[in-house]
């Protein structure tokens, strides 16, 4: 029996004894209770070894554990070692590298002037199309003044005749 289902226990006979009226204080079945608490101070103990081994087991798992780890570095640095004496093949990686890097290079050059003629053209087909939409405003104003000033000259011709007209008595 685990210690935890033994608190359980308590708890709920705790919980099934009645209260003294006006009062925190309950009214227990002692030898329930005292039954338990000697169920406790058997299972306490078996708990206690039960974990003292499993700390003895964590600390022999984590012993293998370090001379593993010590092992695959000793290997690490065995392989790593083995690599760098291994010059050809580091020099003929560099030098691809430096290959490979100065073709991106020159693409990058290409792409970029490519990439600088695109923009040329799509910015003049812009202009050519702000041109022709300014044109059009340029033209709606001139029209807009025209109509505008005919409109003036329309209304002042108006009241001019009317400035003539003899007065209604």
């Amino acid at each position: 029996m685990d210690i935890q289902h033994l608190v359980d226990r308590l708890e709920q006979v705790l919980n099934d004894s009645s209260r003294i009226p006006f009062s925190a204080n309950l009214l227990v079945d002692g030898d329930k209770i005292f039954g338990i608490v000697d169920q406790m101070r058997v299972t306490v103990p078996e708990e206690i070894k039960r974990a003292s081994r499993i700390e003895g087991e964590k600390e022999r798992i984590l012993a293998q554990a370090h001379e593993e780890a010590d092992r695959i570095r000793s290997l690490a640095k065995q392989e790593a070692s083995e690599l760098v004496n291994r010059e050809v093949i580091t020099s003929s990686a560099q030098q691809r590298a430096d290959h490979i890097l100065e073709r991106a290079r020159r693409d990058a050059i290409v792409m970029r002037q490519d990439a600088d003629v695109y923009v040329m053209e799509v910015l003049a087909n812009l202009e050519e199309d702000l041109l022709r939409s300014l044109a059009v405003v340029r033209n709606g104003v001139h029209k807009l003044q025209a109509d505008q000033a005919a409109a003036q000259a329309e209304e002042q011709s108006e009241e001019g005749v009317e400035n003539k007209l003899p007065a209604a008595d």
